[in-house]
């Protein structure tokens, strides 16, 4: 579409505002479709605020407010004296095939590119034998098997698997209280789908996970961050429809929540009637060996909504998560799942029943593995960074870095010519903020790490020298 031709873009919009929400959601969610589908390209140039406004018989504010949150989750780029244009990345090789760059962790899921270091995607690659004995065992489950494999909520088994493994943990919880789902990305999903409408009020921690935030937004909610640790009660005042918190093995910092501001946070979401997802798919890595109680376990309010899965203790490629909530809120997801897939793949699901069973196995070895990989990552970059500055992980594959000095929009660049992909912060903050922060995960073996982190400083050493003014550069020191 030509940049100039504002018919073309109305007529792309189409009937932007028929939903139901505030009108900035509404035509922001449909800019960002229109921007995700490749349909306006990485460097189109959208019309002045002013202009769409008039066309689109709108005020002003309307699309200002649509180009900030645009901006703020890196899909448009706006500068005075030059306009809006859809982001533009300057490396080939960290776009998507349709040019989207504003969440590196999907986008390299989507489009890795050759012959680089992915420090921007946290699963493990490596499946363990384990997985293929829970594999053995459950293709003997198949024998004599009558049933039409068609589950929305869930295999049985697992349904009750799930189950005892709450109960084993101090909270009582019945099958009928667990939906299997395709991981938990599909877990937020859902409950984004039931639980949000259009210009609600969705609350996280900043930073956070990126793909709830992606989630979320495709919602048209209004996504905001607030402090989880503890939770202010006039957040909770405002009514949000939900709040999205990982309390524990956080990403992407790998921090855990006190045990205090949990049971406030669980109480606060009981008083006001405010659905919380306690998202514990990192729960079970925390170093300390000891994992901690679910928000659940102070609360039995239904309210409290948990999700989890066995991507981070097992294998990224085994797509079975859940959902533990009220039985009623439960019965609700199974027939909205029932509509998109009729229910998930039921070996896998058998295999999941079986790892569970061997938790505690899997879990030691998987902590023991990851810790030393953290502690390896950090004195690394101890060693060949050391004005970088973070703080080491309780738990969890990732830590939280700050640059001394710059972007890390910018130096993600630099990095990507050195053979290695970091996640910017903006992608792990609501509001797009965090710029001088990164993510960084410690799942390679260390032999890899320690590439890694040179290839960091490397790209360190000439992104930092190229901000430097050229004065500094050629001093002659006498």
């Amino acid at each position: 579409m030509n940049g100039a031709n504002l018919d073309d873009l109305v007529d792309l919009l189409g009937r932007w505002a028929s939903g139901r929400g505030p009108l900035y959601l509404l035509l922001t969610g449909r800019l960002r479709a229109l921007i995700d589908d490749g349909v306006l390209p990485p460097g189109e140039q959208l019309p002045p605020d002013r202009v769409l406004a008039r066309r689109l018989a709108v005020g002003r504010g309307t699309v200002v407010a649509a180009y900030d949150l645009l901006q703020q989750e890196g899909r448009v780029v706006r500068r005075q004296g030059s306009g809006t244009r859809v982001a533009l990345c300057d490396l080939p090789s960290t776009r998507s095939t349709d040019g989207v760059v504003a969440n590196p962790l999907l986008m390299h899921i989507l489009n890795p590119p050759d012959g680089v270091q992915l420090l921007t995607c946290a699963a493990p690659d490596v499946p363990p034998y384990a997985l293929v004995e829970a594999y053995q065992e459950a293709a003997t489950r198949l024998i004599g098997l009558r049933d039409l494999g068609y589950q929305p909520a869930g295999s049985p088994v697992l349904r009750e698997a799930v189950a005892a493994y709450y109960r084993d943990r101090g909270v009582p919880t019945t099958a009928a209280e667990i939906l299997v789902t395709n991981g938990a990305q599909q877990a937020l999903t859902l409950l984004a789908q039931l639980l949000v409408s259009p210009g609600d009020t969705v609350l996280t921690g900043s930073p956070t996970y990126p793909g709830a935030l992606e989630v979320f937004r495709h919602a048209a909610a209004s996504v905001r961050p607030v402090v989880l640790a503890p939770i202010p009660a006039e957040a909770m005042r405002e009514r949000p429809a939900l709040v999205y918190a990982v309390p524990t093995a956080g990403n992407p910092s790998g921090a855990t929540m006190a045990s205090a501001d949990r049971r406030r946070l669980a109480e606060l979401a009981a008083e006001h009637d405010v659905p919380v997802i306690d998202d514990e798919v990192c729960a079970e890595l925390s170093f300390s060996g000891v994992t901690p109680p679910p928000l659940a376990a102070y609360c039995s309010a239904e309210q409290v909504i948990t999700i989890a899965s066995l991507s981070k203790l097992v294998w990224g490629g085994l797509r079975v998560g859940w959902i533990r909530a009220s039985a009623p809120l439960v019965s609700r997801l199974a027939r909205l799942r029932a509509v998109h897939d009729l229910g998930g793949e039921i070996l896998g699901q058998f295999a999941a029943a079986t790892l569970l069973g061997r938790l505690d196995e899997i879990r030691r070895a998987r902590v023991r593995t990851l810790r030393a990989r953290h502690d390896h990552l950090c004195a690394e970059l101890r060693e060949h960074l050391p004005t970088w500055e973070f703080e080491p992980a309780l738990g969890g594959q990732t830590i939280w870095v700050r640059l001394p000095r710059g972007e890390v929009d910018s130096f993600a660049q630099v990095a990507l010519r050195h053979g290695v992909a970091v996640p910017p912060g903006r992608s792990f903050d609501p509001l797009g903020g965090h710029a001088e922060y990164m993510r960084l995960h410690f799942l390679f073996p260390e032999e890899e790490l320690s590439q890694a982190v040179a290839a960091l400083a490397r790209a360190w050493r000439s992104y930092d020298g190229a901000r430097e003014p050229a004065a500094a550069r050629h001093t002659l020191i006498v």
